[in-house]
Parts: structure tokens; C-alpha cells; sequence
């Protein structure tokens, strides 16, 4: 199971980049904000969302679960693995009595 969610994983991750890459940036178009363009302000016209920007956004909800997901595994495996080794774990040694020094005559 933890293998099927590291490949959706790495995927997410591929596909993130690949959509992040290809939207074009707000800041792209500075020189419309100086008058060439009254549309596209400088951060961006604030217009409906593009599909990409959907996309983006549910590829990155799947990164954000799968992450989490592989974390939570882990973390159950490496407690696990704890509590079935067989490290006793250490417990003070008895102090033994203290020997009388012997009267010397």
C-alpha cells in the first residue's frame, strides 16, 4: 500500500511542476500595468479561475494527502519496529554492598 501511494505521490509531485511551468505568471505583463493595457493590472486581472489554476490546485490537495498519508505510515512503522525489538531497555544495576576495609593489626 505505502508503495501505491509513494508512486501517486511522485506523480503529484511531476505533474505540480509541470503545471506550475506552464501557467503564465502574473507578473509577466508589467508593462500593462503602466498603460499599455487596462485589463491586466499588475497583479493579475481578477477574472474567473482558468483550468489550470483548478488543476493546480486539486494536484496539489493530492501532494498535501499523500504526504501526510506517507508520514502517518512511517511514523506507525517506526513505532512498531520500537515496541517488537528486542532491546531491553536499561534498568539501574543493584548496588552491591560496600566492602569493610580489613583492621590491620
Amino acid at each position: 500500500m505505502q508503495e501505491i501511494i509513494f508512486i501517486i505521490h511522485i506523480f503529484a509531485v511531476v505533474g505540480l511542476i509541470g503545471l506550475i511551468l506552464m501557467q503564465h505568471g502574473k507578473g509577466a505583463d508589467m508593462g500593462a500595468a503602466f498603460g499599455s493595457g487596462a485589463s491586466n493590472t499588475m497583479f493579475g486581472s481578477t477574472g474567473s479561475i482558468s483550468f489550470f489554476t483548478k488543476l493546480t490546485a486539486l494536484i496539489a490537495l493530492i501532494f498535501f494527502v499523500t504526504s501526510i498519508t506517507l508520514g502517518v505510515m512511517v511514523a506507525k512503522q517506526a513505532k512498531q519496529a520500537a515496541a517488537s525489538s528486542n532491546i531491553v531497555p536499561m534498568v539501574p544495576a543493584q548496588h552491591a554492598p560496600i566492602p569493610q576495609p580489613l583492621d590491620e593489626v
